[in-house]
């Protein structure tokens, strides 16, 4: 499902700010500035959490300070009776449309829909039975990573494959919303493609493009982002989302950034051939009869790179030339064959 890369996936979350409208608008954004696919986020209130004001469900800190975990939740969840209408509206336009379900009815749900990949949120990645659920479906999935140590994220992806969750991505992630450049390790990509040998990306909550370009630079191959409408300015992710026609200058970012990579193998673009006039070579200084032994007075390793490469200098030297040459012209491949040095 995942065959571009980097493949960007644009977050809507909260952004809609309950307007059906503006969903379907933040869709077309995303497909306008080259976003891969739009994720969605398919919970209820209470799918999430009870109605209670005691202080245990009360947020302390952070972005979202003095909300109780219910309202927050039924402020900013995705109608479920919105989805089917999202889903076709991604398929009209061209683009996957695709869910994080936070428990298992939210699974049969997207189901219906026939959702064409799940994703994992952080906070869930720790819940196995939701996994298993997930798994079962054999869609490919998405985990993000945020919080989690690695014996946490081994246990999840092995549920994963068990279950029959055969395609795997795993998202590194860092849990603060937003994000600084300091709270991240990107040497994580690294450590998690070499433990389990899958397809890794960034779930990214910083306000530029910075760390996703360098994780893109690290390996990683999915790359999931909060976006909002251009002049938006409400939205309960507002503070960590691109913005409209950012969207497009984020994606162009990590694309050129994994160009650059280039091939799995070593390789130089033939642009640089023409480069290689202005490495040194061998050349006669001197007039140099046939017969005349080759002498550091004689020859010189100079730029530019007309002549034989300066590797063959020491082999040439007390050789005796075996044409006429003549000073300030490049020694030729020739006199190697009839040296026999080649």
């Amino acid at each position: 499902m995942i065959k571009k890369i980097p493949f960007l996936v644009a977050e809507i979350s909260a952004n809609h700010c309950g307007n059906l409208n503006l969903a379907k608008k933040l869709i077309k954004c995303a497909k306008k500035n080259n976003a891969n696919a739009v994720k969605l986020q398919t919970y209820t209130a209470d799918t999430m959490t009870i109605k209670s004001n005691k202080k245990y469900f009360k947020i302390k800190s952070g972005l979202w300070k003095n909300y109780n975990l219910w309202e927050l939740y039924n402020e900013a969840h995705t109608p479920l009776q919105w989805h089917k209408d999202l889903f076709n509206y991604g398929k009209k336009i061209g683009i996957t449309v695709f869910s994080t379900p936070f428990d298992e009815t939210a699974v049969d749900f997207l189901e219906k829909l026939k959702c064409p990949i799940y994703k994992v949120a952080s906070f869930e990645m720790t819940d196995i039975p939701l996994i298993k659920k997930i798994a079962l479906t054999k869609k490919p999935m998405i985990i993000s990573t945020g919080m989690a140590n690695i014996k946490e994220i081994e246990l999840a992806f092995k549920t994963a494959k068990r279950y029959g969750a055969k395609d795997v991505t795993l998202l590194y992630c860092v849990s603060n919303y937003p994000s600084k450049i300091s709270d991240f390790n990107l040497n994580n990509i690294k450590i998690l493609k070499d433990k389990f040998k899958c397809r890794v990306g960034l779930s990214d909550h910083t306000k530029d493009e910075k760390i996703a370009v360098a994780a893109v630079a690290a390996g990683a191959e999915v790359i999931e982002k909060h976006i909002a409408l251009d002049n938006q300015k409400k939205g309960l992710d507002i503070k960590f989302s691109l913005k409209g026609k950012k969207i497009k200058l984020f994606s162009n970012a990590i694309n050129k950034t994994y160009r650059m990579l280039g091939n799995k193998k070593f390789y130089r673009n033939k642009s640089e051939e023409k480069s290689k006039l202005f490495r040194r070579s061998i050349f006669a200084v001197k007039n140099i009869k046939k017969g005349d032994k080759f002498n550091k007075n004689n020859i010189k390793r100079i730029r530019p790179g007309h002549g034989l490469p300066p590797m063959y200098y020491e082999k040439l030297i007390n050789k005796k030339s075996p044409f006429n040459l003549y000073a300030e012209n490049p020694l030729k491949k020739n006199i190697l064959k009839k040296l026999k040095i080649l």
